[in-house]
């Protein structure tokens, strides 16, 4: 008997060690894949608490926790509404990440904890937002007449609008003709684009472009790259994801793209060292990283800081009056423009009916010409998937195979976020939501159906709806 309880008590002591070293170790030298989980909690948390105004632990559960990892259900977080931080940590004890408030540049990734630096890296104030009104939308938030019936039940299909459904606006003919949204989400409720970012970023970039402070042919883009093969790459590779630069997009483990989001401080570091793996213009490469090196390129043209921080209020969101739009930055003060920006449905809305009338808003060209129609054009090393614009043209497979007209395209993000625009058809269809790859929905099937509920080009109702459109046309 004594021998059977020296075993158990070494067996007990044995385990003891083993918690204590475990415990040691997960504080000293966490493993990357928890620091990553960690830092994303802290970041998504942190970005709906302070900018959508959402309950901590409700994004942590449904945001956070039921779509992801496993581990991510052992993340436990703290909101600092006193400092503006959040902080989640691994089983509530390790592997600490932080994530910082910055009122109108919503919130960053502060990996290293240097919060000072940080809150140093965006000193600015915006301009003061637009404040929403009443009018008819895209002027104001005001909707002019009862929703389309047919389109409106469709919306209400769980299996058109697909799983986690947040929200769903059609726009035909420059108005409003329905909108749907999920339980605890509304017109209000700015949300999250991850890649349609992208875009938008694009866009920004374009609107230098008309001033004549950047073009697609620029190369030399980075100092770093100076002496070397980088020199070569362009303004139109970056665009058009054919830059050669090694990066990885792996969201399934620890890569290229976790490690930027939410373990470097400084977003661009990464891809900006990156190694050429292929001759610019010569290989398709998704990667985050470029649209970050895209931020990075922009905002050193613009001229000086403060007019650089400002710059996408000034040129892009003010004039469309999108006045929800937070574009967020990385801790060292570049916009994250692969990533991180919130808009409500209807704003996100307004940015593709811009995109629909070419870059023209109110009778005023903000996009050069041609530059809506590289988001239009297909690149040869996709396969004619990917767009000289940062723009889709066959997410999911050409538009022909799902009955689609040729002339859609799209923006796209992680989780299930679509804007699909038919210039054809004169309709854009924002669509927003918490919906993994994994559960295969494919936005194409909500747009089918739409296009096939509304009524055809020259009835009545088509007629009416043309005949009140404020908003110029390609």
């Amino acid at each position: 008997m004594r021998f059977v309880l020296r075993i158990l008590k070494a067996l007990a002591l044995l385990l003891v060690l083993l918690v204590i070293t475990a415990a040691g170790w997960l504080s000293l030298r966490p493993p990357e894949l928890l620091r990553v989980g960690d830092g994303y909690a802290a970041k998504i948390v942190c970005s709906n608490v302070f900018i959508a105004g959402r309950g901590a632990e409700d994004v942590l559960h449904d945001d956070v926790q039921a779509p992801g990892n496993p581990l991510l259900r052992l993340v436990r977080v703290s909101v600092d509404r006193d400092n503006d931080r959040v902080t989640a940590r691994f089983m509530g004890l390790f592997a600490p990440s932080y994530a910082l408030y910055r009122g109108a540049f919503g919130c960053t990734s502060v990996p290293d904890g240097n919060f000072e630096a940080a809150a140093n890296a965006a000193p600015f104030d915006l301009p003061a937002k637009m404040q929403a009104n009443d009018a008819l939308w895209p002027e104001g938030e005001g909707i002019d007449n009862p929703a389309d019936g047919k389109v409106a039940s469709l919306l209400a299909d769980a299996g058109v609008a697909g799983p986690a459904m947040r929200a769903i606006v059609v726009v035909r003919n420059g108005r409003i003709a329905a909108e749907a949204y999920g339980p605890g989400f509304s017109a209000k409720t700015p949300l999250i684009g991850w890649s349609m970012t992208k875009t938008v970023n694009a866009a920004v970039l374009g609107r230098l472009m008309l001033g004549g402070k950047i073009s697609f042919d620029d190369d030399n883009l980075l100092a770093q790259w100076k002496n070397d093969a980088r020199a070569r790459i362009k303004v139109s590779d970056l665009l058009g994801m054919e830059s050669g630069l090694a990066f990885n997009e792996d969201y399934g483990d620890v890569a290229d793209v976790t490690r930027m989001l939410f373990l470097d401080p400084d977003m661009v570091s990464l891809p900006a060292n990156a190694p050429m793996e292929a001759a610019p213009g010569q290989r398709f490469r998704y990667s985050s990283g470029t649209a970050v090196l895209l931020s990075r390129i922009w905002m050193d043209r613009v001229g000086n800081a403060q007019a650089a921080f400002s710059y996408p209020h000034d040129a892009l969101f003010s004039p469309l009056g999108m006045t929800s739009a937070v574009f967020e930055l990385d801790a060292r003060g570049t916009f994250a423009g692969s990533s991180y920006l919130y808009a409500t449905a209807h704003d996100w809305a307004r940015f593709g009916q811009f995109l629909l009338q070419d870059g023209v808003w109110n009778g005023q060209r903000l996009l050069p010409e041609g530059f809506v129609g590289a988001m239009r054009t297909p690149t040869a090393a996709s396969n004619g998937r990917y767009t000289q614009g940062q723009a889709w043209l066959a997410p999911g497979g050409p538009s022909a195979a799902f009955g689609l007209p040729e002339d859609t395209f799209w923006l796209t993000g992680h989780d299930g976020q679509s804007v699909a625009i038919v210039p054809s058809a004169n309709l854009v269809v924002v669509r927003l939501g918490l919906t993994p790859s994994r559960l295969d929905y494919q936005p194409q099937v909500l747009l089918k159906a739409i296009l096939a509920a509304l009524p055809q080009p020259g009835g009545p109702q088509q007629q009416a709806g043309s005949q009140r459109q404020t908003q110029p046309q390609p």
